[in-house]
This record gives structure tokens, C-alpha cells and sequence, in this order.
């Protein structure tokens, strides 16, 4: 089973915890829940954290009403935990996909 079969099936039946942090990040930002769970599940993966604790977490680029947002996630055995939510800066971010290289 593939990363993205994972995080579609989890989001499927429910399997998603996300943090206080995250909900008022989405409050700040008006990001419905529904809009999160599409990014979450059918979002591309810019960026993998393998070793993240308790469980590997990932960055993910999605587009709400075309405007992109980064959404960090925990994927865990059980469960995706939504970590938070903002919009990429364009000073460091290269089209929201990759981060500008610093000096």
C-alpha cells in the first residue's frame, strides 16, 4: 500500500485527529474542515520527515479555492494527525513546492 493510499483510506473512514494547534490555524486562515481532509488526502507530498516522533510526518501542498496551502501531518499506523496548517511564504518557498536556497 502506497503512502497516498494510506492517507486517502485513512481520511475514507474517519482516522483523522487534528491538533488544537491546527484548528486555530484553520480558524485564522477560514479553512473548513472538508477543504483540509481533501488536502490531507489527495494533496501532494513535497517533503517527508521518515524520523519525526511518534510517528513519520510529511508536508503537504494543496490548493483551497486556488490558493495554496502547506499542511503538515503525522501519518501514523492508525490514524493521521494534522499537525498545522498555513500558507507558504514566497520568500521561501519557490512556487509552494520547493524551499529557496539561503544564502
Amino acid at each position: 500500500m502506497t503512502e497516498y493510499t494510506r492517507r486517502t483510506d485513512l481520511v475514507a473512514i474517519d482516522a483523522v485527529l487534528i491538533s488544537h494547534h491546527a484548528r486555530l490555524r484553520m480558524f485564522e486562515r477560514n479553512v473548513s474542515t472538508d477543504d483540509l481532509l481533501a488536502v490531507v488526502a489527495f494533496g501532494e507530498v513535497i517533503e517527508t520527515y521518515p524520523d519525526d516522533e511518534p510517528c513519520p510526518s510529511a508536508l503537504i501542498l494543496g490548493f483551497i479555492n486556488q490558493v495554496a496551502y502547506h499542511v503538515v501531518v503525522a501519518l501514523c499506523a492508525d490514524h493521521v494527525r494534522v499537525v498545522t496548517v498555513y500558507l507558504p511564504d514566497d520568500e521561501r518557498w519557490v512556487e509552494s513546492r520547493r524551499r529557496r536556497e539561503t544564502a
